[in-house]
């Protein structure tokens, strides 16, 4: 069975590993290869830690049961989304007034609707704490970017961002209302 819940500081270094493992996959070649081996679980796991006791909007999909194979085993965190207000002023006035940080879901567990899922609970947090519009950043090589788009994402702006000492372009999707996101990710969508 897959769970969608909100992260807990105990999440943290399984939520590390999943990021870790999605990068790894994800970016060769995009991204540089020293930066990629370098990236660090017990970082990230701080990273997160600190975001979930700020009350950052973490959620986590985990694997449970037969979804874990026939011997099944305790649940496993198989993906994970941070969403909350936009860190920048700016982005907060051009893009949406929410943001959805990262969704990360790891290879073997994709196609199966968990992203969708995640970003459901994304735009559901966001919601909640009062964002009407919310977009997200995407590596303009990420090969999953066509995900944002089948969700109602609309390519909005391109920047650089600076990964690694390497300038990558990148893409912000963004949906306003918000409730364009939430419609998106539905289970009858």
């Amino acid at each position: 069975m897959i769970t969608i819940r909100r992260a807990r500081p105990t999440d943290a270094v399984a939520i590390a590993a999943v990021h870790v493992a999605v990068w790894r996959s994800t970016y060769p070649g995009i991204l540089p290869d020293a930066y990629l081996a370098r990236l660090s679980v017990p970082r990230q796991a701080g990273h997160y830690e600190r975001a979930i006791r700020a009350g950052m909007g973490v959620h986590v999909a985990t694997a449970s049961g037969l979804d874990l194979g026939a011997g099944g085993g305790p649940p496993r965190v198989v993906g994970f989304t941070t969403s909350g207000p936009a860190r920048s002023p700016a982005a907060a006035e051009t893009l949406g007034q929410g943001e959805i940080e990262t969704l990360y879901v790891l290879d073997d567990w994709r196609e199966r609707g968990i992203g969708r899922r995640l970003m459901r609970a994304a735009a559901g947090h966001l919601k909640a704490i009062g964002c009407a519009s919310a977009y997200l950043w995407v590596l303009r090589e990420n090969p999953n970017r066509w995900f944002y788009t089948r969700l109602g994402g609309k390519p909005a702006a391109e920047a650089l961002v600076e990964v690694g000492g390497q300038a990558v372009p990148q893409t912000a999707y963004v949906w306003s209302p918000i409730d364009k996101l939430a419609q998106a990710t539905s289970p009858t969508a």
